[in-house]
């Protein structure tokens, strides 16, 4: 627990009340820092990874703590911009869709590691991280940033359609290997 990526990915949940209330208050000051606490998460998430495989400080608690942390965070911002009411309308939809296999995905996993079976995170699943992780941003800020770029949230949207579009087909990619081995 005392290696350097643990302590991000706590930090990063430590983080997370912070961003929640800066993302309630909806004025322009309070979006910019939402969006300052989000980037600083985003860019921990990335980190903690990378050094855990560069100086070979990967652990059974990291391993574990990570990919928990991580859905706490994107499932917390996304419910966060569904009660600011950033997201509403049809636009829960992609909100359910991504809730309901980030739920599927990690019970499938809990399944499948007492059969010491690991299902692996795929190149796409990657792209679909990261697609996310912008279009969440835009979100984030919602539209306080069109003073810096017009129409924020529109590209919020759009990055979160193309972030559902992948989360349904890497969900479905890691439900056939899944169903193999039940």
């Amino acid at each position: 627990m005392r290696h350097l990526p643990n302590i991000l990915t706590i930090g990063r949940l430590l983080l997370l009340p912070f961003l929640v209330i800066m993302m309630m208050v909806g004025t322009s000051w309070a979006a910019w820092t939402a969006l300052a606490l989000y980037t600083i998460s985003c860019i921990t998430d990335w980190l903690d990874g990378f050094i855990a495989r560069r100086l070979n400080l990967e652990s059974s608690f990291g391993t574990f703590l990570d990919p928990i942390a991580d859905k706490i965070f994107v499932l917390t911002v996304l419910l966060t911009l569904v009660a600011n009411t950033t997201l509403q309308g049809l636009w829960l939809t992609p909100v359910i869709l991504i809730l309901a296999r980030e739920f599927l995905i990690s019970g499938l996993r809990e399944f499948l590691g007492p059969k010491n079976i690991q299902v692996p995170v795929s190149k796409l699943g990657k792209w679909k991280t990261t697609i996310q992780m912008i279009a969440l941003g835009f979100l984030v800020v919602g539209d306080f940033g069109n003073v810096v770029l017009p129409h924020t949230v529109v590209i919020g949207e759009i990055g979160l359609l193309a972030a559902t579009l992948l989360t349904i087909i890497t969900g479905w990619n890691y439900l056939k290997v899944g169903i193999r081995h039940v």
